[in-house]
């Protein structure tokens, strides 16, 4: 009985020249870091995240994002940033984090009013 074994190689899971009975699946030892993707749909608007991936590097992370994220032409600019490079404040210090900034009406927009050619604020 002839018997026909079939393994998938990924982009980046190249076996050792010996052959592939020499390949070894990735651990946890040796997954490929976590990057968040983010898209700016047009020109003029902020940066929105769109969601995660892994990849080996940030140029490999860029074009599997612009595969994943822009297939229909959703985008004109793409960032990457390796997710243990974001620091995040803590929801429990909301309080007073955001508090002191009531007291300063005038960081609020309402004081100014803006010409109607002015787009995208």
């Amino acid at each position: 009985m002839n018997s026909t074994f079939i393994k998938k190689i990924f982009y980046g899971d190249i076996p050792e020249e010996k052959g592939s009975e020499n390949f070894q699946p990735k651990t946890n030892e040796t997954l490929w870091p976590l990057w968040e993707v983010f898209i700016r749909s047009k020109q003029g608007l902020d940066h929105k995240h769109v969601g995660s991936l892994h990849a080996t590097d940030a140029k490999m992370a860029i074009e599997n994002a612009r595969d994943v994220y822009t297939r229909r032409m959703e985008g004109v600019s793409i960032w990457v940033v390796e997710s243990k490079n974001i620091h995040a404040s803590n929801p429990d210090d909301a309080a007073s984090m955001y508090d002191p900034a009531n007291d300063k009406v005038y960081r609020h927009p309402t004081f100014y009013n803006l010409p109607d050619e002015v787009k995208h604020m």
